[in-house]
């Protein structure tokens, strides 16, 4: 049995995200995947106008005119969740802890997809594979995969981003939109980036706490790494100290965002104590300009 606190928390959610997508969103998120699944229909002779990427050359030869190939735009998507939930994520500074937003907005964007008909599945992944939810349609499924995102509690309490990305992989095999809801405190994970890239139209979603980017000037400041528990006590009011740490952070996330463009792969960012609309609707519009 859920408990009740958990149902709770599920109604609210909903209450409140349902309403931010049936104003806001739900448009925007159709324009912005709408033919991104496209297939072939038919063949039919070429029209003044047309597209001359779409000429089926092997028609136009056997028959002597130019041909072009129809598509009709797929009347359903696939959206996987993939939502990490190592111990990272219990941090935060500001109104919500970073795992807090990332349930939120996991849930404005499944809210999203089954208003436009599509279906909706969830990987929660550590530094393991912790559930998988198979992609189906309907409120009843949308429910059930908040319930997880607020029930689930995580064995593990590393980041394994390339495992993840692996067993995605192998559990869906047809091209779907994916978005990666991490901090990505993770390592090593360039190479299965590019393949699920490659694969699926692939999203990162990169939540942050301003904190993690610049310490406060409070003197002495025990830190502890919460997916590993080594502890470690630094000088805050040293200076020397402070533009070391914002060097090295800094340094890290030019890094990743050079992975992510290599991989083409886009990226909303996300932070705590900020509203989460501004960054969605400008990733929203720049997917439909980029389909214009």
């Amino acid at each position: 049995m859920v408990p009740r606190e958990i149902l709770k928390k599920v109604r609210f959610i909903e209450i409140s995200t349902r309403g931010l997508v049936n104003e806001v969103f739900s448009g925007e998120y159709h324009s912005a995947f709408k033919g991104r699944g496209m297939t072939f229909s038919e063949v039919r002779e070429y029209q003044y106008g047309d597209d001359i990427r779409n000429i089926d050359w092997n028609v136009t030869a056997r028959t002597g005119s130019p041909f072009v190939k129809v598509f009709e735009e797929e009347r359903e998507l696939t959206v996987m969740l993939v939502v990490d939930v190592s111990a990272s994520g219990n941090f935060g500074t500001k109104e919500r802890l970073k795992g807090e937003l990332a349930v939120e907005l996991s849930a404005v964007l499944a809210f999203s997809a089954i208003k436009n008909n599509d279906k909706i599945g969830l990987i929660l992944f550590s530094d393991r594979i912790e559930k998988f939810v198979p992609p189906r349609k309907g409120r009843r499924h949308v429910l059930r995969v908040l319930r997880e995102l607020l029930y689930h509690r995580p064995e593990g309490r590393g980041t394994d981003i390339s495992g993840a990305l692996d067993y995605l992989s192998r559990v869906v095999s047809r091209r779907a939109v994916v978005f990666l809801v991490s901090d990505f405190m993770g390592k090593n994970f360039f190479r299965p980036l590019s393949v699920a890239g490659k694969r699926h139209d692939l999203i990162a979603v990169r939540m942050r706490d301003a904190r993690e980017a610049d310490l406060p000037h409070v003197g002495f400041l025990e830190m502890e790494d919460p997916e590993t528990g080594e502890r470690l006590v630094v000088n805050t009011s040293n200076k020397g100290f402070l533009e070391s740490f914002r060097a090295r952070v800094r340094k890290t996330r030019e890094e990743l965002d050079k992975d992510f463009v290599r991989c083409k792969v886009d990226v909303i960012d996300i932070e705590t104590g900020r509203p989460y609309v501004e960054p969605l609707m400008r990733f929203f519009q720049k997917r439909m300009r980029r389909f214009r």
